[in-house]
């Protein structure tokens, strides 16, 4: 389990960004503790009159309300029915101190793992403020301590001898040899590249296909459209520089021992298709459960991934510029771009989970006031250019500052130790 505690000013915020959910139908309110009505006897305006009535009595204090959001593995999605969850969140609230105080329970269903988002007010009846100092490393880490315990949760922070894991998990190192160009004999070091990629990977495109090769700095092309070789269904095998760019004299794939000719491909492709299918589920549960946990940037990411045995490489268009991801799974070896993964593990939308991502009417950049010459460079006039977005991110780490969010003036964000979850 991984809790996340926003202290802010008012529960205005909170409260509408949770009944939007609820009337887009991505959230449900399952508890409403402390209140006068039950959940579905009330509106928005019951809602927060029942928090301000409480707040007027402390003009003082400059936070007021508390947002807090508690996260649950995604296998965990099954066994985390609504009453569960209604005891989960009753037993924590009431060991960080708020038993006594009203608070909402919205369960979201808009993602990959279980979570409810709770909203509350820090004034006690008696017009004395909670205090929330330190509250996410004392209270609330103890609290999801035991509750763990008691209900059995996978624990976020769990660690188990690497050896033991290993072998749980089947997960080895990522281990890629990338060829050199002028280091050993193009041709047969490209035939030795593709027997490992074509009989151990599972893709179903020409750029999945591409991902898996480029860890070996190997690259199919059918040459420009129109072009001879495109035209004739041919394809050529080069080498790949530091930089991605191909050197050398290009390989015939129908010179090559294996065959590796488009057409021969193209029937690989449907082969997959079909083996890959219930191997989908795993990678998105790895990203969903790395999501759960802060990320500073990009870069932190990457390394949750390959941890996980999973890589990132960019996809780009015709114009070479940067368009999506695609991910290449080490465990079951399988190649998956983004548009077979859906709409919320688009690079658009993993960027936006991460705090990265540009939107047309404001700017990252803009809102939590980020002076990084490196985000200035993500904006155009309309504030909107995923292509930038994707090749900063992506750049070697020598060449590009990280890309990292910092709370703004109205929000006090009290992670527990290094486990976050951005709203």
């Amino acid at each position: 389990m991984v809790p996340e505690i926003k202290i802010t000013r008012s529960p205005k915020s909170a409260l509408h960004y949770n009944e939007r959910k609820l009337k887009l139908g991505k959230a449900e309110l399952i508890h409403a503790e402390n209140f006068l009505r039950f959940p579905h006897q009330m509106n928005l305006e019951h809602k927060l009159n029942r928090f301000e009535n409480l707040m007027m009595c402390n003009e003082r204090a400059q936070t007021k309300a508390i947002h807090i959001s508690l996260n649950f593995h995604p296998s965990e999605k099954e066994k985390l029915n609504k009453e569960l969850l209604r005891q989960i969140t009753d037993e924590y609230m009431k060991r960080i101190g708020f038993e006594m105080q009203p608070y909402l329970v919205y369960q979201h269903h808009d993602t990959g793992h279980p979570h409810v988002h709770i909203v509350s007010t820090l004034i006690r009846n008696d017009g004395s403020r909670i205090s929330t100092h330190n509250i996410g490393c004392n209270q609330s880490r103890k609290a999801r301590k035991e509750l763990e315990h008691i209900y059995e949760l996978v624990s976020a922070n769990k660690k188990k001898p690497q050896k033991k894991q290993a072998q749980e998990l089947g997960r080895k190192p990522i281990h890629v040899q990338k060829l050199k160009y002028g280091k050993a004999e193009t041709k047969q070091s490209i035939s030795n590249v593709l027997d490992l990629v074509i009989n151990q990977y599972k893709f179903t495109t020409l750029q999945e296909f591409n991902a898996a090769l480029q860890q070996y700095n190997v690259f199919a092309d059918r040459g420009r459209e129109g072009g001879w070789i495109y035209k004739h269904h041919g394809l050529t095998y080069s080498i790949l520089n530091e930089y991605g760019k191909k050197i050398g004299m290009p390989i015939k794939a129908s010179s090559i021992e294996n065959k590796p000719t488009l057409s021969n491909l193209e029937k690989k492709f449907l082969e997959n298709e079909v083996k890959r299918a219930t191997e989908i589920k795993r990678l998105r549960i790895a990203i969903e459960w790395i999501l759960v946990k802060p990320q500073k940037s990009f870069s932190e990411f990457v390394q949750a991934l390959e941890k996980e045995g999973v890589s990132i490489i960019l996809s780009r268009d015709k114009e070479q510029r940067g368009n999506g991801f695609i991910y290449i799974d080490h465990q079951t070896k399988s190649v998956f771009s983004e548009m077979n993964m859906g709409k919320e593990y688009s690079a658009e939308r993993i960027l936006e989970r991460l705090g990265i991502a540009l939107s047309k009417e404001k700017t990252l950049a803009q809102e939590n006031e980020i002076s990084n010459s490196k985000t200035k460079q993500l904006e155009n006039e309309d504030g909107h250019d995923l292509s930038k977005a994707l090749e900063l991110v992506m750049r070697p780490k020598e060449s590009k500052k990280e890309l990292t969010t910092e709370s703004g003036e109205e929000h006090k964000q009290i992670n527990e130790q290094e486990y976050s979850l951005d709203f």
